[in-house]
C-alpha cells in the first residue's frame, strides 16, 4: 500500500512538471537575487587602509560637461553679434555647426515667439514649416504683422527628444536669457513649457506663476502656452485664445494705473 501510494506521489509530481514544462517553465526562480561569482575584496596592502583601497579601485569620476557657450564673459553683447555666434559657436551644440537654424527679426520688436527648437522641415528660416504657417494663421488672427515678430528657439538645430533639464543644467538657460535680454522686445509668448525653466520659473509651480521675464533689471510681459504642436487641436486653440485675450487687457489695465 506504501508503495502504490509513493507511486501515485510520483506520478503527481512528473505530471506537475511536465505542465510547467509545457507552459513555458523550465527553471527555477527566487524574488531575492544569488550571487553566484561574487569575488572576495582585495585585502589591503600593509600600511594601507581598506578605504583607501577602495577608493583605488573605483571608477573615476565622469568629466564635467562643458558648459553650453563657454564663459559667459565672452558671450556677445550686441544681437547682431550674437546671431553670428549662435551658428558658429561650437558648445551650443556639442561641436556640432551644421543644419543650424538662424533667428530673425529686429531687436525691440513688439514681440517675440519662443519655441524650444526649428522645426523639422525649416530650410533657412526658423518657423518656415507647418508650425510656422500656424503661427502666421495665429499672428493674423491676432492682427499682428508676422514680419514685425521676433522668432527665436532654444536649441540652434532640430533636435528629436532633447533633454531639456540636462541641457539646462550644462548652462542652456543662461544662453537663453542672454539671448532674449539683447532682443529686448515689448512682449514675450513662449510656446512650450520645458522652456519656462530657461527663463527663471520653477518646475515644481505652474506656468500661471510665471508673468513676465526679469533680466538684468529688464521687465518683459510674459505669456506662457502650448508648444505649436499641440494648437492643432481644437481645445489648445480655445485656451490660448482666452489666455491671449486676458493678457492684452492686463496690460491694457496696467498701462492705466501706471
Amino acid at each position: 500500500m506504501v508503495v502504490g501510494s509513493q507511486q501515485a506521489l510520483a506520478g503527481n509530481i512528473a505530471a506537475a512538471m511536465a505542465w510547467w514544462r509545457d507552459a513555458g517553465v523550465d527553471c527555477a526562480f527566487a524574488d531575492e537575487a544569488t550571487a553566484w561569482i561574487t569575488l572576495p575584496d582585495p585585502e589591503p596592502a600593509p600600511g594601507e587602509d581598506r578605504p583607501a583601497l577602495v577608493a583605488k579601485f573605483a571608477a573615476p569620476p565622469p568629466p564635467p560637461r562643458p558648459r553650453i557657450g563657454g564663459d559667459p564673459a565672452g558671450w556677445p553683447q550686441d544681437l547682431d553679434a550674437f546671431r553670428l555666434w549662435w551658428m558658429e559657436e561650437p558648445s551650443l551644440d556639442s561641436g556640432q555647426v551644421a543644419r543650424r537654424i538662424a533667428q530673425r527679426g529686429m531687436v525691440g520688436a513688439p514681440l517675440l515667439v519662443l519655441v524650444e527648437q526649428p522645426e523639422q522641415e525649416d530650410g533657412d528660416q526658423l518657423l518656415s514649416g507647418k508650425q510656422g504657417k500656424l503661427l502666421a494663421a495665429m499672428l493674423a488672427a491676432m492682427g499682428i504683422d508676422r514680419d514685425s515678430v521676433y522668432h527665436a528657439s532654444v536649441l540652434v538645430r532640430h533636435t528629436p527628444l532633447p533633454d531639456i533639464p540636462a541641457l539646462a543644467e550644462a548652462g542652456l538657460g543662461e544662453v537663453t536669457r542672454h539671448h532674449v535680454h539683447l532682443a529686448a522686445p515689448q512682449r514675450l509668448i513662449v510656446f512650450g513649457a520645458n522652456i519656462l525653466p530657461l527663463l527663471g520659473n520653477d518646475p515644481a509651480q505652474s506656468a500661471q506663476s510665471l508673468r513676465s521675464f526679469n533680466h538684468e533689471g529688464r521687465t518683459i510681459p510674459l505669456l506662457a502656452a502650448h508648444g505649436l504642436d499641440a494648437m492643432v487641436r481644437p481645445t489648445a486653440k480655445a485656451a490660448f485664445w482666452r489666455k491671449w485675450l486676458e493678457w492684452g487687457q492686463s496690460e491694457e489695465i496696467g498701462k492705466q494705473s501706471a
